[in-house]
């Protein structure tokens, strides 16, 4: 695990230096505004994001929860990516930034109200390890949103396995709900979040083939994955 978790590290150090850590926002910001929305956070909830990478989406949770005791918290495993984070958050006063595994979140359990993860849970070595994880930390009747682009039901993003630097994950949707329920979660539900950001008439990318690909790739959507754990009996 240390050797897989090193790897990513390595992977998105390399990413953070390229500046693909503010790329993401501009790649995500449809998919993630329309998710947030869907967590309807209030005033004085306590939120963590993990994967982080350059924290934008972070900051976004932390404005929609301010007041109290509302704070977001912001992890990931590259040191680089929370450094941008850091840098780019210092007139945001309830935000903080994190390093560390996604298998290991350094807080107390039952600590946080709503846990969100956008395009990173496909990388995560120890899947299982890692919802185990969020489970501890969720607090009872906590909600827990999990938001990928690459899963077997939109095969433009299976591509991606073998261009990506990194072992990933391409599970279907239906592995992934069966593996929250068998974690104890509960009121797992799956539903795609179309991108609505226009695509160019020509593509030129890495990532796909051509901008008929991508623009099939974004109608489809990301899957999203909700699940609660159970409130106190």
């Amino acid at each position: 695990m240390a050797d897989a978790n090193d790897k990513l590290r390595i992977e998105f150090n390399e990413w953070a230096e390229k500046g693909h850590g503010e790329e993401m926002e501009a790649h995500h910001i449809s998919i993630a505004q329309q998710t947030i929305a869907r967590m309807a956070l209030k005033p004085g909830d306590r939120v963590l994001d993990l994967g982080c990478g350059a924290g934008w989406a972070t900051r976004l949770l932390a404005r929609a929860v301010e007041g109290g005791p509302g704070m977001a918290v912001g992890q990931d495993i590259s040191d680089e990516m929370i450094s941008l984070a850091r840098a780019a958050s210092t007139d945001v006063e309830n935000v903080l930034f994190v390093v560390g595994a996604a298998d290991e979140v350094p807080w107390r359990d039952e600590y946080f109200e709503k846990i969100l993860s956008i395009e990173s849970f496909y990388y995560y070595p120890d899947q299982e390890a890692v919802l185990r994880e969020l489970y501890r930390v969720l607090a009872p009747g906590g909600a827990l949103f999990i938001l990928i682009n690459l899963y077997n039901e939109n095969p433009n993003s299976l591509r991606w396995v073998e261009q990506l630097k990194v072992p990933v994950h391409a599970r279907s949707e239906h592995e992934y709900a069966a593996m929250l329920r068998a974690h104890g979660f509960v009121e797992v539900a799956v539903e795609h979040v179309s991108d609505f950001t226009p695509t160019p008439d020509q593509y030129s990318g890495a990532w796909f083939a051509n901008a008929e690909e991508l623009r099939e790739f974004k109608q489809i959507g990301a899957l999203l994955l909700l699940a609660h754990k159970p409130e106190i009996a």
